[in-house]
């Protein structure tokens, strides 16, 4: 049975857009081992860093320090990291972790803007699939 009625490409499937807690980094040394061996790719907005554990996977981290605001804008900077890697995880590959740090630019950026350097930085990264 087709999705809609009267189509006939049939169901589409779109691409996994969720983050479970598979996919993101949750502990400190996996943070700690990331920051050693890792590399760095700076923006206006965030910062990229990059790194190859055993298990990796295009796993996130994130991290917004103090120097970013107060708590509500800590949480702010974060929720507009996260939201712009799981909208754009999609067109990523590679056996890579991922960490982004917040920057205090990020809070006077668009969400099409903070985005648009998420895929620059994946781009000078790598990241992006041909």
């Amino acid at each position: 049975m087709n999705a809609h009625p009267g189509s006939s490409s049939g169901p589409r499937n779109p691409p996994d857009r969720g983050l479970s807690r598979s996919q993101r980094l949750t502990r400190n040394a996996q943070f700690q081992a990331i920051f050693a061996q890792g590399r760095s790719y700076v923006g206006r907005t965030m910062v990229l860093w990059t790194g190859t554990l055993e298990d990796a996977d295009l796993r996130l981290g994130l991290i917004a320090s103090r120097k970013v605001g107060g708590a509500v804008d800590r949480s702010k900077a974060r929720r507009r990291l996260r939201e712009a890697w799981r909208l754009n995880r999609y067109r990523l590959s590679g056996r890579v972790d991922v960490i982004l740090v917040a920057r205090v630019a990020i809070l006077r950026a668009t969400v099409d803007q903070v985005e648009d350097e998420l895929m620059t930085l994946c781009d000078r990264a790598g990241l992006v699939e041909a």
